[in-house]
């Protein structure tokens, strides 16, 4: 790994993370001093399931494919990482290596600090560990509610939660002056489908039925939400 210099939209990627950012500027500015850079082609390989942990991350720019493969050696997506957010502190600290495969979604950069450096920070800040906890915290809850959505919402639900999340993260307007928002993360179906958890046939039906209704639009290798705020009632209402 090579030190390299940040650039404004990497360093503001970092900044804007909410968690990182209620950090102290004396444990932000420790963590990135001992911080790597590492620069990943399109669909290149980051590390593979039982891999050595041997850095945590950060995804700067791109995203970052959370997976692994079926037996029959079917593709699953786990979630996509998107800038600013960390990742891989579990496997830091029980020393099993890594528990997924983990590839570049687009040209992607990582900040990656080593397990030395990160024990160090460990020992010379007492808050990162209670920091640590909270971050561990956020994602139980998010893994609770996962799983809810899973045995317990329509499909169409979830589709319009995943939807609505890709649009908040990866958003950029659609045209000029349009309310409609492009969602930048260029997903093919069959990829969408693994993130939801349904057949890529599913998946395609019930799209077609939000873009009848005027709530997306389809286009090739993405989505464009035309009515948001229809997206996400469609998730309150399988909620209430």
């Amino acid at each position: 790994m090579t030190k390299l210099a940040l650039d404004n939209h990497e360093r503001e990627a970092v900044a804007n993370d909410p968690w990182f950012s209620s950090l102290s500027a004396t444990l932000r500015h420790d963590i990135l001093r001992r911080a790597q850079v590492r620069r990943f082609p399109d669909a290149g390989v980051i590390c593979r399931r039982g891999d050595p942990a041997d850095a945590w991350l950060a995804v700067l720019a791109g995203a970052v494919r959370i997976g692994s493969h079926t037996p029959e050696d079917r593709q699953l997506t786990l979630r996509y990482i998107e800038p600013g957010v960390w990742f891989g502190e579990v496997e830091m600290f029980d020393l099993k290596g890594r528990p997924y495969d983990v590839l570049a979604h687009g040209d992607t950069t990582l900040l990656c600090v080593g397990r030395e450096e990160m024990q160090e920070i460990l020992v010379n800040h007492p808050e990162f560990c209670l920091a640590l906890l909270r971050l561990q915290s956020q994602r139980m809850r998010q893994l609770y509610r996962l799983v809810e959505d899973l045995n317990t919402k329509s499909l169409r639900a979830r589709i319009a939660r995943q939807l609505s999340q890709l649009a908040r993260t990866y958003g950029e307007p659609a045209d000029a002056g349009s309310p409609e928002v492009r969602i930048a993360l260029r997903l093919r179906q069959t990829e969408l489908a693994g993130l939801i958890g349904c057949s890529r046939q599913r998946l395609n039906q019930e799209l077609k039925l939000m873009e009848r209704d005027r709530t997306i639009r389809i286009e090739h290798g993405g989505v464009v939400v035309r009515n948001g705020q229809a997206l996400r009632q469609i998730y309150e209402r399988a909620s209430s």
